[in-house]
């Protein structure tokens, strides 16, 4: 039990950045990013309790035209389209809304580079650069933040603290606590 907290905590522990200012610079573009993912880019494409009623998608629903567009990448895409959608929509959607609070934010990074870089040379390849830019800022972000965590101001922090907290009080004998 002890190996997979350990391996959880490293996880999630954002890397120690000094200064409130430092982290606020990091934290902005998170929750910017996260909300925008989520808010638009994801949300029209897969059902959560703010998407659009005209879209008519059910909780969790990818909407109809995106596993056809998916299926035009080829390769696996084609063969799994209904998936790779979900995965990319669930991923722009649930992971922004994580991206956006800061939990499992190297987690939620992760699976948004693989959507965006799909995205970016699939899907807006051939449109040229200018049409890549939303998913090409996307991309940096969540880099950033798959490789930083969350900093100060994201709830990574805050479990990281409070695991740190009770691996050290459970290494210190009960005698010596009371």
């Amino acid at each position: 039990m002890t190996r997979i907290k350990n391996m959880i905590y490293k996880l999630i522990k954002p890397v120690h950045i000094e200064g409130n200012l430092s982290n606020l610079t990091l934290a902005i573009p998170r929750i910017l990013c996260g909300i925008f993912l989520a808010g638009y880019f994801g949300g029209s494409k897969f059902g959560m309790p703010w998407t659009d009623a005209e879209q008519g998608l059910a909780l969790f629903q990818v909407a109809e035209w995106f596993p056809e567009d998916v299926a035009k990448f080829g390769g696996l895409f084609a063969m799994f389209p209904l998936f790779f959608a979900w995965m990319g929509a669930a991923s722009e959607a649930i992971g922004g809304v994580f991206l956006a609070l800061g939990l499992k934010t190297r987690v939620a990074s992760f699976l948004i580079v693989c959507t965006m870089l799909t995205a970016i040379f699939f899907q807006k390849w051939d449109d040229g650069l200018w049409s890549m830019l939303p998913a090409m800022g996307f991309l940096w972000v969540a880099m950033y933040n798959l490789v930083l965590g969350s900093g100060k101001f994201g709830l990574d922090y805050i479990i990281a603290r409070v695991m740190n907290n009770q691996s050290s009080k459970d290494s210190i004998p009960k005698e010596v606590m009371v």
